[in-house]
């Protein structure tokens, strides 16, 4: 590392505002993104052969590996046609110094709730009933942070909706008389899945809005914004975090949900 490289490292570490603000005042942001330029996003499928399904997501740096695993269980007395999602998120601490060894983060709880509440829209319960009452599939959708480059939210609701369209179920048969689920992988079938939505999230820092904020960025963002979309470019849902924002008379929800849509028609044809 040269000496003014050196330098500008301490510099970011001890004043990250202020390094922010230098680049930001250059129109341009430290890794060279424009404002409303996006990362590249990879989707691997299939990669792990104990899962009933899997996927494998790189949104710049950020790396999120998923893998759904399906079992059998009773339904809920006052759910007996309705199957279960288990969506849940792991932001281990090798992914990233600012999360330690231990039980879940809050962040890592918060996700996964959000997580569930747009799955809970993509795959009909009702779809995962082997037989009412009795038996029905759980679906333990798993997605583990390998590297933490900010925007995780994104990068794994891509990895859960590509391992999803990616799972396929055995053909299950309840005995009646016997209380047990026999299951046949000769006549696997693909998961039932009614949209594959995908979000898209900006931050706002000193009135610019910044799209698919990094890990350095985001501690410094007054407001965020996350936009879902599916793959018709239909909006899903909008979660905004933080105070609402004008920027400079701007609709700032507006303009966040064109770009979502637009960049949603550049991603159809890359993600499975």
């Amino acid at each position: 590392m040269t000496d003014s490289a050196l330098k500008a490292s301490i510099f970011q570490r001890l004043h990250p505002r202020a390094y922010l603000e230098r680049f930001v005042a250059e129109d341009i942001r430290p890794d060279g993104r424009p404002f409303d330029a996006w990362r590249d996003v990879s989707v691997n499928v299939g990669s792990i052969s104990t899962a009933d399904g899997s996927a494998l997501v790189r949104l710049g740096e950020t790396t999120i590996v998923c893998g759904v695993k399906a079992e059998i269980a009773e339904p809920e007395l006052d759910k007996p046609d309705e199957g279960f999602l288990v969506p849940n998120i792991d932001l281990p601490a090798l992914c990233s110094p600012k999360f330690k060894p231990g039980p879940p983060s809050d962040e890592a709880q918060v996700l996964s709730d959000r997580l569930n509440e747009v799955l809970s829209q993509i795959v009909p319960l009702k779809s995962l009933v082997i037989h009412p009452s009795k038996a029905v599939w759980v679906l333990y959708i798993d997605a583990t942070c390998i590297n933490y480059d900010g925007n995780v939210f994104d990068a794994a609701l891509i990895a859960m909706v590509a391992a999803l369209r990616n799972t396929v179920l055995p053909k299950a048969t309840y005995n009646v008389e016997t209380g047990l689920t026999i299951c046949s992988r000769a006549a696997a079938t693909p998961l039932q899945i009614l949209k594959a939505p995908i979000c898209m999230s900006f931050g706002v820092f000193d009135a610019i809005l910044l799209a698919d904020p990094t890990a350095f960025e985001e501690p410094l963002l007054s407001t965020t914004i996350s936009v879902v979309v599916d793959e018709n470019s239909e909006l899903v849902s909008v979660v905004q975090l933080g105070p609402g924002v004008d920027l400079d008379g701007e609709d700032v929800l507006s303009t966040c949900i064109s770009a979502a849509k637009s960049r949603r028609v550049v991603l159809k044809g890359q993600i499975p």
